[in-house]
Parts: structure tokens; sequence; C-alpha cells
């Protein structure tokens, strides 16, 4: 028998979906058949799959221990081994809620091939060290991104402290109510000063490359790119700002090489001459400002309403 008390991440989660999270291992039939036979009890009590958990409550799981598995708890190794301490690029934070200047050439997640020195890992390895995340008290919850940016690209990326702010920041960014622009270097001017670009993306899954098409094809999805120039001859490129109404897979990159204006510095859609010309470590986009314009549970993001960040270290507008 598992006893669990519920703690303020766990709050306001399905019985089911915390079970599930808490431990991975048992089958959802086992579970749902102990939910069925009052072998999961909260607070004394039979609950149902669609119970919310409420801080406090008191969890009681009666399942053999081979069929539930060992509870999933995060060990502080699997995020120091190999994670760097450098998170010193932080923009803005709070109890709630941390944003991050990421630097290109770093990942945001651990890829294919497992490496360890992520963005994610840093970020739990600096709340672990200033006693904000303590693993061993959480019986789900991880501090999270919530937004991901492909490795050479730079700017703001949003950490959530905790599961109130991760589920906020996650819904927001699910409704596009989060205002997401970036700067970039382009290889050549638009034909137009400003404009809104909508086509449609596919992507292969096995190149990790995708496609842009101005028709609808099997498969794809509509994208929505919003664009402006700010400088057309700066250090000899073409300075945009670039609004992504749509987030979809290297959206930015492919939309702006597909009309014919790729960004500097890209090995994957960019040109090739003209990368070999400025010779940039990386491709020149960096996710520079967000914009929150949110409503809350418990006014846990109300101060950030409608208020810009800013990200003022752009590495490619420095010299």
């Amino acid at each position: 028998m598992k006893t669990i008390i519920i703690n303020s991440n766990d709050a306001n989660q399905r019985l089911d979906k915390f079970i599930t999270k808490t431990f991975p291992k048992l089958h959802k039939s086992a579970l749902y058949k102990a939910i069925r036979t009052k072998n999961i009890k909260l607070n004394g009590r039979r609950c149902d799959i669609s119970t919310r958990l409420s801080e406090g409550d008191e969890l009681k799981i009666f399942i053999n221990d081979e069929l539930l598995g060992a509870q999933k708890k995060e060990k502080p190794h699997t995020f120091k081994k190999g994670a760097s301490l450098n998170l010193r690029d932080i923009i803005y934070e709070d109890e709630n809620i941390i944003l991050i200047n990421k630097k290109p050439g770093v990942l945001v997640h651990s890829d294919k091939n497992n490496q360890e020195d992520t963005l994610a890992d840093r970020l739990k390895n600096y709340l672990y060290r200033i006693k904000e995340y303590d693993p061993e008290a959480e019986n789900s919850f991880v501090p999270a991104l919530c937004n991901r940016l492909d490795r050479n690209t730079a700017g703001i990326v949003i950490g959530a402290k905790n599961a109130a702010s991760l589920r906020e920041i996650n819904k927001k960014i699910k409704e596009n109510s989060i205002v997401k622009k970036y700067l970039c270097l382009l290889a050549c001017a638009p034909p137009a000063e400003k404009a809104t670009l909508v086509a449609y993306h596919s992507k292969d899954n096995k190149t990790n490359t995708v496609t842009i098409s101005g028709k609808e094809t099997e498969g794809s999805k509509q994208i929505i790119t919003k664009y402006r120039i700010i400088d057309k001859n700066y250090k000899n490129a073409v300075l945009a700002e670039v609004e992504l109404v749509t987030g979809r897979t290297h959206q930015i990159r492919a939309h702006m090489a597909h009309i014919g204006c790729p960004i500097i510095g890209d090995v994957k859609y960019g040109n090739k001459s003209v990368n070999e010309k400025y010779k940039l470590p990386y491709q020149a986009l960096c996710a520079y400002r967000l914009v929150f314009s949110v409503t809350n549970e418990k006014n846990l993001l109300s101060y950030i309403e409608g208020k810009e960040f800013e990200n003022r270290d752009v590495w490619f507008l420095t010299d």
C-alpha cells in the first residue's frame, strides 16, 4: 500500500493523470480496475478517474508493488552530472517563472543522442542549487521549459517553476495568446516592407526538415508568419522583425526561404554562397521579445499582464 500526500504542484490534476505520471509502469487497465474496486481511495473515500486533486489530500493506493512499479522521482544526479552551471543570462525571474536568454548552440531538450547539457537540465540544476526545486519532495512535478527553440536559434525561453504556472503558460501558448517576435538577418529584402505570409507546412520526421507550399497538400498544416523590415542595409544585410502567429517546426527559417529571403547562416534552408560570404557561426535568428497578456488560476501571473519582455543581448547585432 502506498500513501501519497498531494502537494501544491500535484493539485488540480485529474486523479488518473497524476497516478499515470507518478507510476509510469502501471498499466491503465490495472489503474481503472483499482479505481472501480475501491483499491484507490482519496481521503478514505471512493474516487473517480476524473476526480480533481486538492493540496493536502491523502491518496491511498492498494495495488501490488509489482504491478505498481517504482514511484517516479527525479534524482539530482540525472540533471547535475552533465549540465553546466551556466544559467547567468536570466532576463526575468520571480517565484513562478524564469525567462532565460538561450545562446545559439545550446539544446533546449535532450535529442536522440541523449545530450546531457541541455537548457532544461541547466534550469533544474540552477533551481536545485538555489533551493527552489527539491526532486525528493515532489511526487510528479519537474520544472520545465514551456517553449522550444532550435539548437542554433538564440533567444528567450520561458521556464515554469511550479505546476500552476506551467499549465497557464502552456495554455496560453496553445491559444496563441503569447506574442513571439524574432530578429533576423535576411540575405535580401522581400518585395514589401511588411506583410502577413500564409502558406502550408509539411514535416519530414526522418530528415527533420520541412517543406513550405503555397497550396494545401495532404497532411500539411497552415502557417502564418508576419514580418516587417527594420533596416535594408544593416551590415550589408536586411534586418527584419518576424512575428510567429502559428508555431511550427522551423517555421520562420523555412517560410522566409520559401519567399526567396533566407536567413543568413542557416545551413538547412539558407543560401550556401551567401552563408560563405558572411561566415556567421550560427543562423542569425533570435527570439528577442515576448508579450504576455494572461488571466490565470490563483492570480499567479496577474502581475505580468500586458507586459513585454525584451532581450537586448542579440548576438548578431553586436560587433
